[in-house]
């Protein structure tokens, strides 16, 4: 069961200190729509559906050229997914409101810094949405032949991004049996290949331990570059804590359990694939997975089975991202800080925040296929991977506030177990940072950066009407 993270021994919050501080904003309400509240199955799901994306069918190949050191990266970047979601399910604990990361910075650190979070994070889930979209398509082509039609190509990216999309539009009960049944659909066929693979598995095919010539420590690091951003989505029950049921106990326990089911798909995954494709096939890999189960069972067949595997992966992937891409600003404009529109709701769900964000999206993906803007929109997907980060220092810093201020009223042994979790999940967030690379943070900064003109617009209109 998850603590407070400033939890006294006599009461639920740390009592304010001797000294005046500035007063704390208020907490962001919680949704008030008549939809139905996810139980802790389908906020697991949630979890697990948005870190296991498309990513995990290149993961094999993308790092097999470092060698088996890759495995050690994975398991050390377990821990620190794992310390992110108990952070998480402490301050869920603290302030069980709809947008997570946001409503903590707030809480912490006032509106600037609430705001920067919901920003980012808000980027963040509308670019990543147009990049699945981008993926599927890539899978759908092996199913349905498209690629030779850049209108056909459009046509169905977009189509996977509205599906999801008009899913969130009917309500919460139908975003999360969506959810529920897509986890469960893609699930199956990896466990298949992650554990079948096991029976077939060869250790002549591993290949080096490390591969790349950079030594043990930086294979593994470099490694790490790369595998970092499979666990963006620990936050993901955080962030709809306001629709989840009982969420002071199920979001902790379903962000725990969604990351330590998908490190688990992830670890078992690759291991198989290492251990079923020979490592200089595998380095040269477009299909890892597919490699693996030609292997195992012979014949082409694997192809098709993966592409579908994919689709629904990415699907489900897209209908959770989806709900997220609204919850940020949605508890942003309760407070403020993000047009008032964001904060509007039908059926449980903010309506206009879902319609802007797959429109946004939509627009990228157009580009993306029409104009080709590959490059520029492959900066933009860098530029993701910094902007995920912000929301996940500024939550852990907001943990380790509340345990400075609040620190003299816990027990010495809970302290210290929180000050090092909260600590090791700040450590974590700055290695997601550092392997962005240095042209994504730059990108990121100036694209964050951006949306100060958005606050300042909302401040002052704030402050005239207050006059």
């Amino acid at each position: 069961m998850q603590t407070s993270p400033a939890e006294p021994r006599q009461a639920t919050r740390p009592s304010p200190p001797e000294t005046p501080e500035p007063v704390t904003p208020s907490p962001s309400p919680s949704p008030s729509g008549p939809g139905r509240r996810f139980g802790l199955p389908t906020a697991t799901a949630l979890v697990m559906g948005n870190i296991i994306g498309g990513g995990i069918f290149m993961i094999p190949a993308a790092v097999a050229p470092f060698g088996t050191v890759s495995l050690v990266s994975f398991a050390v970047l377990t821990v620190g997914a794992i310390a992110l979601a108990l952070v998480f399910g402490q301050l869920a604990r603290r302030n069980p409101q709809t947008g997570g990361p946001y409503v903590y910075a707030r809480e912490a650190f006032g509106d600037f810094a609430g705001f920067i979070s919901a920003w980012s994070y808000w980027i963040t889930t509308w670019v990543s949405n147009a990049a699945l979209a981008v993926a599927a398509v890539g899978y759908l082509d092996v199913l349905v032949p498209i690629g030779h039609s850049t209108v056909l190509t459009i046509a169905a990216a977009l189509t996977v991004q509205w599906l999801p999309a008009l899913a969130n539009l009917a309500g919460t009960r139908y975003v999360g049996a969506v959810q529920l049944v897509s986890t469960v659909l893609k699930f199956i066929p990896l466990a298949l290949v992650a554990v079948g693979g096991l029976g077939f598995f060869d250790a002549k095919n591993l290949g080096p331990f490390e591969a790349s010539g950079q030594g043990w420590l930086g294979g593994m690091t470099a490694a790490a570059a790369i595998l970092l951003f499979s666990y963006l989505g620990v936050e993901s029950a955080a962030m709809s804590a306001g629709k989840v049921r009982d969420p002071e106990r199920n979001v902790g326990r379903a962000s725990v359990l969604g990351t330590a089911g998908a490190a688990l798909v992830y670890l078992l995954g690759t291991l198989a694939v290492f251990g079923t494709v020979a490592h200089d096939q595998l380095v040269h890999s477009t299909a890892p997975f597919s490699d693996a189960v030609n292997a195992m069972f012979g014949g082409s067949w694997g192809g098709t089975v993966i592409a579908v595997a994919a689709l629904v992966s990415m699907t489900g992937a897209l209908n959770g991202w989806t709900l997220l891409a609204a919850q940020a600003p949605y508890a942003a404009a309760k407070d403020g800080l993000f047009p008032a529109a964001f904060g509007r709701e039908r059926r449980g769900v903010p309506v206009f925040g879902v319609v802007v964000s797959v429109a946004l999206a939509s627009v990228l993906t157009v580009l993306n296929f029409a104009s080709g803007a590959k490059g520029a929109f492959d900066i933009l997907v860098l530029v993701t991977t910094f902007t995920a980060t912000v929301p996940y220092l500024l939550s852990t810093a907001a943990q380790l506030y509340w345990l400075v201020r609040g620190g003299r009223e816990v027990a010495p042994g809970r302290l210290v177990r929180d000050a090092v979790l909260g600590v090791g999940a700040f450590g974590f967030s700055l290695w997601l940072v550092a392997g962005a690379g240095y042209a994504a943070v730059y990108q990121g900064v100036l694209f964050l950066f951006a949306g100060i003109l958005v606050f300042v617009w909302m401040a002052g209109r704030r402050a005239a009407a207050n006059a």
